[in-house]
């Protein structure tokens, strides 16, 4: 376990998924825990149930993503006020842009709005939510962006998400070297074909899907949410504190040969 202790860490699309299981993974840890949700008040709440019940920490914030004008002024005041009411602290140490949105289409049957939502949740969002946290995220600090295997696997049919993906490992890249005087780390974590509730949804009525993605794995099996929590709890712990401007496949080897 990493000692998270003393740690505040927001993340995002935490309500469900691989955001739900790293807010879990970094409450446990000892981190006080924002756990931004969009919509799904309910399942932000049973997050925040799950923490409060092992001992943890943690409150809920609200915001949708996908605003025209990309600040995000009131939700770090409300950040302040509800980690104020929580635990009594200030600042932020950790920040996961974790919330993504997946857009199905191809280059002949993608729409403009499809595109444009694509890129305001996986490249706009993280930007102005990290522009907006800098004044309160302290030297040493860690923001760590979920990317997606898309960036590397070629999928015609999801071009736009891996056109941002890829993006936001650009953007990773270059604020690890804007902040790195600071002592803050900026990385990227690709994971690949994960069994979250979702995944598992859309593809109930295709197993022969499931089963080559565990095929083209060189562990053989598809990831857990667990799995993608680890390498962002080792990221944003002191022993991460070396490893900055970096893209961890978190893919269990997907297409190595």
């Amino acid at each position: 376990m990493a000692d998270l202790n003393g740690k505040v860490a927001l993340v995002t699309g935490a309500s469900r998924g691989i955001g739900r299981e790293i807010a879990i993974r970094l409450a446990g840890d000892g981190a006080t825990v924002a756990i931004h949700y969009g919509a799904n008040l309910g399942a932000a709440q049973d997050v925040l149930k799950t923490i409060e019940d092992a001992g943890g920490r943690a409150f809920l914030l609200q915001a949708e993503l996908d605003v025209s004008d990309g600040l995000f002024t009131e939700t770090f005041e409300e950040f302040d006020r509800g980690l104020a009411k929580c635990s009594g602290q200030t600042g932020l140490d950790i920040l996961v842009n974790n919330a993504g949105q997946i857009m199905f289409g191809s280059v002949e049957r993608l729409r403009p709005a499809e595109f444009d939502r694509a890129f305001a949740v996986d490249v706009k969002a993280p930007f102005f939510l990290t522009q907006a946290a800098l004044p309160r995220l302290r030297d040493g600090g860690r923001i760590i962006n979920i990317s997606s295997a898309t960036s590397r696997i070629v999928n015609p049919d999801v071009v736009s998400y891996a056109m941002a993906k890829g993006a936001l490992e650009v953007f990773s890249k270059t604020a690890a070297l804007h902040l790195g005087a600071r002592g803050i780390t900026v990385n990227s974590v690709a994971p690949g074909p994960t069994a979250t509730a979702e995944f598992l949804r859309l593809t109930e009525s295709n197993p022969d899907f499931v089963e080559q993605a565990k095929a083209q794995s060189a562990l053989r099996r598809l990831g857990t949410p667990a799995d993608i929590a680890n390498i962002v709890a080792f990221l944003a712990s002191e022993e991460g504190g070396w490893i900055t401007g970096q893209l961890i496949d978190a893919t269990g080897g997907t297409f190595l040969g």
